[in-house]
């Protein structure tokens, strides 16, 4: 049985006669979507259609989280658009588009990016938008019987807390946050609230004061571990999954769980805690530095939907894989064109047509061409459709466009993109080099298959047959390392006509591929051209990039004894906070300094750190470091500079900055 029957069971006991079931997803539009989501919603997926085979309605319901406060600006946004940081706080709905689309706003630009790649899926989302949810009052009341059970909410939150509350904390407490009528920021504090009036005053790290009416006012919302289970009330919610952080023992569901329980009176949905996914081969052009995003929409670009949609339907969602970018992607191909032929066919186990009844969502038939075929003889005829029928004939594949045209896309794009280094392109030249290189009985056995290829016509069968031949009968059939002679002889072959080691099979690509193309490239009776005179080996040379200085490190400092104490309240006035490096500068005369611009969760500021000799501009820009923001500014090499980064200095490593994990927001303190 497949694990989402499971699940649907499990509903199904709990509640069998309910009309219409709900599965949920849902995603905060902080960027482009990252593939890594995509489980949200696949894992519901599932679970709707294993219900639906048990003959029950089931209904996919995601929520775009888009009255989220926006926590950073993505890379992508940054290049795009200058001063984005200053949006730090506002909800998502009313950040502006920073790409000049049609699109009104942030949130709906990366929302309907999104919505198109799950379109080309055929997955049928019922879509709900939390902005226009709380700014029409339809959580109202809710908002209202959660300020009024603070209390209680508050004792539940410190249930799961490691520390103790501090004195006055409890009354602090409120499960809301306000949005700044001035500013348009979540930066703010209630400092009043009226039982009877349900009123609030507010005030913002911007400095305004201001009063806030829950009666009618809208621009709040709920914490996220009292937002979520509002909502599984509010929709009815049946099952909901979410990733391994919110699964954790004592993490947002069990929080959610409770709450749902004691303060809105209902049971929580089935839950399923999801384990994160993998990428695998992001080199070549898909490379980190190139910017571009792992979303559903690019892996599209070479995975069909229903491969990717089998990838995540054929592992527990308590288990990981990984996304292929590398050739590994040719083996799930492989897998998944196995898996349906027999499903087709009707071979397939219990096991195997769960997997395929939750992954294909359309009747369409799946051509299951090999996509390594593809791969290696589309590049050889430049993905030429009317060659690529001919090759595929001539092999006894005859496959038509019509069987390929979908798979010829993708695995032109994965070839060029992700795999260059595997793409079969004929050299321009004679390789000179190479034949330079090869002695007496090498070159007489290319000698014979150039004459062979040019003077006979043979099958397939044929020209596999000779390819063994040759060795034999320039070395002898009886020579005992025969087998390594041959190997060398097919490797000397691949270098002169594709300039590396290995390629497809060769009696294949020889046959399938027109001998006028490449036989000159094997006749080396007349003398090199002046074109030849260059080596291959020069063609298309990177130049050389500055060696990084080298640093010689050694035997670590004497461990220091530790310091006089110190009482909390001095430790608490330094002002340690999480930064992200907008830019990375060199300062004019600065042997060692770095002028670093940061963005500390309010402002824009300037520190200057000696870690020119451990870092490269490129390694430091774009992260996030531990700094003293409250420390006196000071003149460095001419600069001055506001604080100071956070940093493990030794003998035996040098000066180590302490990078801060990505999904911390800029401004956060340490304590």
């Amino acid at each position: 049985m497949h694990w989402s029957d499971l699940i649907a069971e499990e509903i199904l006991k709990r509640n069998p006669d309910k009309e219409e079931y709900v599965c949920a997803a849902g995603i905060s539009p902080s960027g482009s979507i990252h593939i890594g989501n995509f489980r949200d919603i696949a894992t519901s997926l599932f679970v709707a259609r294993a219900l639906e085979r048990k003959g029950k309605k089931a209904r996919l319901l995601f929520s775009w989280d888009e009255y989220d406060r926006m926590r950073k600006v993505p890379v992508n946004v940054a290049k795009a658009a200058e001063g984005f940081e200053k949006y730090i706080g506002y909800p998502y709905v009313d950040v502006p588009n920073p790409f000049g689309t049609e699109h009104a706003t942030y949130a709906e630009y990366f929302e309907k990016e999104f919505e198109a790649s799950i379109d080309k899926f055929g997955i049928k989302l019922d879509y709900r938008h939390q902005a226009s949810m709380y700014r029409s009052g339809c959580y109202r009341k809710y908002i209202i019987e959660a300020l009024d059970k603070r209390g209680e909410i508050f004792d539940i939150l410190d249930g799961f807390r490691t520390q103790d509350a501090v004195e006055g904390e409890r009354e602090a407490y409120y499960p809301v946050s306000i949005y700044c009528s001035e500013c348009h920021r979540d930066t703010t504090k209630i400092t009043a609230y009226s039982d009877t009036e349900k009123k609030a005053e507010y005030q913002c790290a911007c400095g305004h004061h201001g009063t806030f009416d829950f009666n009618t006012d809208t621009d709040c919302k709920l914490a996220w571990k009292i937002d979520w289970p509002m909502r599984w009330m509010y929709e009815k919610v049946d099952f909901e999954p979410g990733g391994k952080d919110h699964a954790a023992p004592g993490g947002s569901f069990d929080t959610s769980r409770v709450i749902a329980e004691k303060i809105f009176g209902i049971e929580a949905p089935v839950f399923k805690g999801y384990e994160f996914i993998g990428i695998r081969g992001t080199t070549g052009k898909m490379s980190g530095s190139s910017g571009l995003n792992m979303t559903p929409d690019t892996l599209l670009k070479i995975y069909q939907p229903e491969i990717l949609l089998w990838l995540y339907a054929r592992v527990e969602t308590n288990k990981a894989f990984d996304l292929c970018f590398d050739d590994g992607i040719l083996r799930q191909y492989f897998e998944f064109d196995k898996q349906y032929d027999q499903y087709v066919k009707g071979e397939a186990d219990d096991h195997v047509k769960s997997i395929m009844e939750s992954c294909l969502l359309t009747d369409k038939p799946i051509q299951t061409v090999p996509i390594s075929l593809l791969v290696q003889l589309g590049s050889i005829v430049d993905f030429n459709v009317p060659m690529l029928e001919t090759v595929f004939a001539k092999i006894g594949q005859p496959y038509q466009y019509a069987d390929f045209a979908q798979r010829l896309e993708l695995a032109k794009y994965w070839l060029e993109n992700c795999s260059p280094e595997n793409a079969n392109k004929l050299i321009p030249y004679r390789n000179w080099e190479v034949y330079d290189a090869l002695n007496g009985e090498q070159k007489r056995e290319i000698a014979l298959l150039h004459d062979y290829l040019v003077q006979e016509t043979y099958t397939l069968d044929e020209l596999s047959a000779k390819l063994y031949e040759i060795p034999k009968t320039v070395y002898g059939a009886d020579l005992p390392e025969l087998k390594k002679v041959q190997g060398e002889f097919f490797k000397a072959v691949y270098k002169l006509l594709l300039n590396k080691e290995k390629g497809p099979r060769l009696y294949l690509f020889l046959y399938a591929i027109d001998k006028e193309r490449y036989v000159g490239l094997l006749d080396f009776s007349t003398e090199r051209t002046e074109e030849e005179k260059t080596p291959l080996s020069q063609l298309n040379r990177e130049p050389v990039k500055e060696a990084k200085k080298k640093i010689e490190y050694g035997d670590p400092d004497p461990v220091a004894p530790v310091k006089d104490e110190i009482t909390l309240d001095t430790f608490n006035q330094m002002d340690l906070r999480v930064c992200k490096i907008l830019k990375c500068q060199e300062i004019r005369k600065s042997h060692s300094c770095y002028r670093l611009t940061l963005f500390d969760g309010i402002k824009e500021r300037t520190i200057v750190s000696s870690i020119k000799d451990y870092y490269t501009p490129e390694e430091l820009t774009g992260k996030k470091i531990i700094v003293i923001a409250n420390l006196q500014p000071t003149r460095i090499t001419g600069v001055t500079s506001e604080g100071m980064l956070v940093a493990a200095t030794n003998n035996a490593c040098g000066c180590q900055v302490i990078f801060v994990d990505d999904i911390v927001p800029e401004g956060t303190m340490i304590r």
